[in-house]
């Protein structure tokens, strides 16, 4: 009977153990929100905090108040990245930091960068509230400029080139320009880059930004990579000619070569296992007339998966089926590799094992999946072991004003952060 006692007493013990003791606030959550989202609406009430604007300048304002009054030691880095320290029981550990961003694109949604910047800062205010003091030092990173082209996760990664710096923004400046709008200085941003091995680990909360999560019925994704983005501009070259006088036997039609170029990249992603996507995502056909045959199109192709190599064996296989398409049509098809190529950036399995345990020791549905939309968590990983959350978009909406996430969708993304965190600083 005292052995059964003792082996009662053990695993009740056990079982309380495993039990986070600390959740986050998910009304709080909520109001501030609903709060970030009054910055940047314009007359007809639609949302524009696009970087480097009035709306985004304020919201930063309005979330550095709130990182000071939660105690911590904020300052703006030279890429304009705002970042709040909290110190740790031992200084000499590297820093566990988590963050997103506040800037939005044109006309979009209030959750997008911002649940995972209101998450984080959660976590600071749950720690106050219990007065916890973690091993690490912590950093809430509020990266600049991510939805034009993650900006200052770059520059943090040492990735931001003098000639990026020159180019326009979505704000009208030029990104020089608009880092200084935001208490950033281009001159120095060098001085922003921050070395592997500077930081402990690197979590971002986010939301999916697709539908898989709702459709599945599944609280937490765990983001095992974000997908490599590769660009061509192509170019389909025919002969422009009357179209009441040209028999149709006799034709170069660039736009029928053009949409068989279409099915023929459809087919081709399709023909392999796998979660690729490839998408035609603009065309024009030109003269443009009634009564003139296309003679030229130029298309923008697009291919993402988290392997490199498979892209490459993707777009090898479509080049393929361009030069039947070229023999048949009578046509000729250029593809132009562009520069804003991205790379694929693997999450640390580490840190994956650690989301994926946190998820199950709060009770929450969880699968491995792959992130289809870049991230500043994307530039990190390469100076940093990196990680991310995901929590259900309805609808798989993003990127829109309909864009939603419930309160306790928010809620369980928040905790699974704060035990991951807490998980890493026992390490």
């Amino acid at each position: 009977m005292k052995i059964l006692l003792q082996l009662f007493i053990t695993v009740l013990t056990s079982n309380l153990i495993a039990q986070p003791t600390i959740k986050v606030n998910a009304q709080r959550i909520e109001n501030r929100i609903a709060q970030l989202a009054t910055f940047g609406k314009d007359s007809n009430g639609k949302g524009y905090r696009v970087a480097y604007t009035k709306g985004d300048v304020e919201s930063r304002s309005w979330f550095i108040n709130l990182m000071t009054k939660a105690g911590l030691e904020v300052n703006i880095d030279f890429a304009g990245n705002i970042i709040g320290k909290r110190k740790g029981s031992n200084p000499d550990l590297k820093p566990i930091a988590f963050g997103s961003h506040l800037d939005m694109v044109p006309d979009g949604g209030n959750y997008d960068g911002c649940v995972g910047s209101i998450g984080a800062l959660e976590i600071i205010e749950v720690l106050n509230e219990s007065n916890m003091v973690t091993n690490h030092p912590l950093e809430l990173i509020i990266f600049s400029n991510e939805e034009g082209g993650t900006l200052g996760s770059m520059a943090m990664a040492g990735h931001v080139t003098q000639e990026g710096l020159k180019q326009v923004s979505q704000s009208g400046l030029t990104m020089a320009e608009g880092i200084k709008t935001i208490g950033g200085n281009p001159d120095s941003i060098q001085y922003a880059i921050r070395k592997n091995g500077d930081i402990k680990a690197f979590i971002e909360l986010h939301i999916e930004q697709g539908g898989i999560l709702e459709k599945e019925k599944v609280q937490i994704g765990v983001v095992e990579g974000i997908v490599g983005i590769v660009h061509w501009e192509v170019t389909i070259d025919g002969f422009a000619n009357h179209a009441g006088t040209t028999p149709m036997n006799m034709r170069r039609d660039a736009l029928l070569a053009a949409a068989k170029l279409i099915v023929a990249v459809n087919e081709t992603i399709n023909s392999v296992p796998g979660k690729q996507v490839g998408t035609i995502g603009k065309i024009a056909a030109m003269p443009g007339a009634y009564n003139v045959i296309p003679g030229k199109v130029n298309m923008g192709l697009e291919i993402r998966d988290l392997s490199a190599q498979k892209i490459e064996q993707l777009f090898a296989a479509i080049n393929k089926r361009a030069a039947l398409i070229e023999k048949s049509s009578g046509t000729k098809i250029t593809f132009q590799r562009q520069a804003s190529s991205i790379q694929p950036a693997l999450t640390d399995k580490k840190i994956q094992a650690e989301i994926t345990a946190a998820a199950k020791a709060l009770g929450f549905t969880n699968t491995i999946m792959q992130s289809g939309a870049g991230h500043d968590a994307q530039e990190i990983a390469e100076i940093a072991p990196a990680g991310m959350i995901f929590i259900p978009s309805r609808l798989g909406i993003s990127h829109s004003p309909k864009e939603f996430s419930t309160a306790t969708d928010m809620a369980n993304g928040a905790n699974v952060l704060l035990q991951t965190i807490l998980k890493i600083d026992k390490q």
